[in-house]
Formats: C-alpha cells, structure tokens, sequence
C-alpha cells in the first residue's frame, strides 16, 4: 500500500465521518473537483487503504448482547503460529475485531457474546482453541461511553 498524502487522509477522516456522502460533498470538502475525487476514493479502494463500508447499528447493549474484551497470549510469535490463529479467527463471525498487540498481551479481541452461559460456550468452543494460546484474559464491558 503507497504512503497517504495529505488529501488521502482527508478523505478517509471524511468517509469515517459519512461514508455515504455524495461526491460531489466529498470533492468540496477537501479541495479536488469530482472526477479527481472520485479516481482517488477508487484508488484508496483498490489499493487497500479503504478495505470496505458498513452501516453502523444501534450496538450489543441494544440488541441484548454482551461485549467482551479478551487479551490472548500465544505460546511463541512465530509466522506460523500468527497466520493459524489469524485464519482461525477469521471463521468465528462472535468475535468482532482482532488485533495484534504490542506489550504483555498478542491479541486483543472483541467479541459479543448473547449472555454470560453464551460467553463461556465461546471460550470453551472457540478461544480456547485457537492455535497457539496459552493464556486467555477476559472482561465484559459495562456500558459504551463512545
């Protein structure tokens, strides 16, 4: 993926703001007319900077669902070890957001779980065997402040 200029950045801050903006809003609001514009949004796409757009809906607490943090460590972080559990993850639409960490921890995981029974079915089923893991951290949030 190329380094991003600065009128790439401004249009993904943009887009993370409304990706449904038109455009024609979108080429005023950082300066490029709309066909400049527009072969920079594909060229974001294509390249990888901008991976896809969702719609954001009112959130586990609304829907009755429970969100949990969980921090995994690996036994070692070798590149066969990080690509199963990745491809690993990668099956369990549960867990929401994966990432790989820098400190204590490997990976930092969000999930949403339907209950605490629910919850203990998925470490069970799934976290504990992810590839690789040798110790599993979990706590559930209580509310969204953001």
């Amino acid at each position: 993926m190329p380094a991003l200029d600065r009128i790439d950045r401004a249009l993904i801050r943009a887009l993370r703001r409304n990706a449904r903006v038109s455009n024609v809003a979108l080429a005023a609001e950082v300066g490029l007319s709309p066909s400049a514009c527009l072969r920079r949004v594909q060229m974001l796409e294509q390249s990888g900077a901008i991976r896809g757009y969702t719609a954001l809906v009112a959130g586990p607490a609304a829907e009755g669902r429970h969100v949990v943090i969980v921090r995994i460590s690996l036994a070692r972080q070798t590149e066969d070890i990080l690509n199963a559990f990745e491809a690993e993850v990668l099956k369990h639409p549960e867990i929401r957001q994966c990432y790989l960490m820098t400190g204590e921890e490997d990976y930092l995981i969000h999930l949403e779980a339907e209950s605490p029974g629910d919850y203990e079915r998925i470490h069970k089923e799934i976290l504990s065997r992810l590839p690789g893991v040798t110790r599993i951290n979990s706590s559930f949030a209580i509310r969204s402040v953001l």
